[in-house]
Parts: structure tokens; sequence; C-alpha cells
């Protein structure tokens, strides 16, 4: 959860683990503050600073703590899944946008996993009590193929998979202003040093890597099959927004609200391709998710633009 807090003249000089420490639930400990300032995950002014560092009057800082502690196991509920593919060891979904893909403290209910435990009977214990079975995410409003692990050895050998980059994955997405037939983006993300909830193109962060080619230009539109190489936050949308495209109906880095005015009222983003390894057999194995009815409708309308 991102806080934002203003330095006031009672809290001057004060440690900069002690102000935060202060200005924090009672779950929060000092060590575990700490250990978030040296991660480099809290700024003062946008700049990274020392546990030691002494506060100043005006000064803002920034930071995300862990939410509080959930002990409550999640109720498993009667929501629809679009099933894949299904067998022992995985199932592999078409996850629907406006669908977080596992519980938060803020929101424990109506998520991909509530529906994973009503329609599973062994999913309990793997991955943990708020992500069982979950190996990768999807963001809420990002539509398409997800795997999920029924058991620990599938869970282990898919996650292991993801972390060595031997999936294969590729998106669908619409993007404003005319793309090149085909090309590279390379340059490495961070997040945002003051909107915590944002990424950006940074020298010094995570090295990032995509490859798209155009399936088709409307007038200032662009539909393009993305091939991403690395799996970093955001990767695809930030990657396109630093080359100039934004994404129809991107909230955070495009014209969101703006784009409703195309029947678009989420970001035009689809996973429509996953390949791995299967855990039991070895084999590669590959999935596909058609296209939603909101994303077929969203290039009707683009399509449609100039030539009325």
């Amino acid at each position: 959860m991102l806080h934002q807090l203003l330095v006031s003249s009672n809290d001057e000089g004060l440690r900069l683990d002690l102000f935060i420490t202060n200005k924090s639930p009672k779950w929060v400990s000092r060590s575990s503050i700490q250990r978030i300032i040296k991660e480099k995950k809290i700024f003062v002014n946008g700049i990274s600073k020392k546990p030691s560092y002494k506060v100043k009057p005006g000064e803002e800082v920034s930071y995300e703590l862990p939410g509080e502690p959930v002990t409550n196991e999640v109720i498993p509920e009667d929501i629809p899944l679009n099933i894949i593919y299904e067998d022992k060891d995985i199932i592999v979904i078409n996850k629907t946008p406006g669908m977080i893909v596992h519980p938060t403290p803020s929101k424990n209910t109506g998520t991909l996993v509530n529906a994973l435990l009503y329609h599973c009977n062994d999913l309990q214990g793997i991955g943990g009590v708020l992500r069982p079975g979950i190996v990768h995410r999807l963001d809420k409003e990002t539509s398409g193929v997800l795997v999920v692990a029924k058991n620990e050895k599938a869970h282990v050998s898919i996650s292991e998979q993801f972390k060595e980059r031997l999936t294969e994955k590729r998106y669908i997405t619409l993007l404003k202003g005319s793309t090149p037939d085909n090309g590279k983006i390379e340059f490495s993300i961070e997040r945002h040093p003051i909107n915590r909830l944002k990424m950006r193109a940074s020298y010094t962060g995570k090295e990032s890597l995509t490859y798209f080619r155009t399936l088709k230009h409307y007038k200032d539109s662009s539909l393009v099959l993305v091939f991403p190489k690395t799996g970093r936050t955001h990767q695809i949308r930030v990657h396109f927004r630093n080359l100039g495209y934004k994404m129809y109906g991107d909230k955070l880095y495009g014209d969101g609200m703006a784009d409703e005015k195309f029947g678009i009222k989420r970001q035009m983003l689809h996973a429509c391709y996953l390949s791995f390894f299967h855990p039991s057999t070895g084999k590669r194995v590959k999935f596909t998710a058609p296209l939603l009815c909101d994303f077929k409708q969203a290039i009707v309308n683009l399509s449609k633009i100039g030539n009325e």
C-alpha cells in the first residue's frame, strides 16, 4: 500500500526509520522498516536515504508497506471460470478483465483464487493461503491465458520455468499511433520514485526485453502482437508508452477515461498464448485464449474511424 507523509516541525531531527515507524500501523515493526529502507523502497523527496537519515520539515516521504497480515483462509466462491484446459496437475484459464488474481488485505472476495478454491478441491496449501497454486499473474484489467498449479510438484516446476524464462508468452494489444511493422524494445524498468503505483524506464532498473509485430494498421491506431522475453511489472505498457504509443483504455499510462468514447472501458491487453513444459510429462504444451467480446468490439470500433 502506497503511503506519502509530509515531515512537520514536530518531527524534525528524527531518524527516518523512527519517523516512519511512528506513523505506521502497529503490525509494522521498526526492523521491517529498516529492511525496506535498505532495499531502497523508501524515498525522501524522491531520493532513497539510509535508516539513520534525519528528516527535515517540509520533506515528503513516500513508501510502500505490507498490508495487515491476513490469517483467515480465503473463502471459496462460485464464480464462473473460462477454463481452457485442466488435468491433475494444472488448470489453464482465460481470465476475464476486472478480476484480480489473488486476494489482498483490502480485497479478499471476487478474485480468481476464490473461484479456483470452489472449483478445485486440492489447491489448499499450494503456494500459501492467499495465493494457492498461483505461479504468475495478469493485471486486473488484462485478460487472457493464465496457468495455475494444482499440486506442489507442478507449482515448483512452472515457477522455475517462469524464473528461468523457459515459458513463451504472446499478447495482443491496441495502441494509439502507427507502430513499425516489427521491432525490439530493450530498456530497463524500475518503480517510479514518486508515484509508486507506476513503473518507468531507467538505466538502473531491471533489464527488460520486448519484441513485437504489427498485425494491422487502422487510422491512427495499431493492432500489435507482442512477445515479451522478460516479465517485469507493467512491461508492455511502459515499453510502448516510452516509445510514444499509449495503450487504449490504460488509466495509468494512457488516456483511459477518454477512450470510453470508443467503447473501451479497460486496457486493451490480452494474453493470447502461453507455452511451457508440462510438469509431469516434460513435453512442451501450448495454450491459446481467444479474444473476449469487448476486445473484438474495440477493434471493430477503431476500424470504422476514417471509413465512415
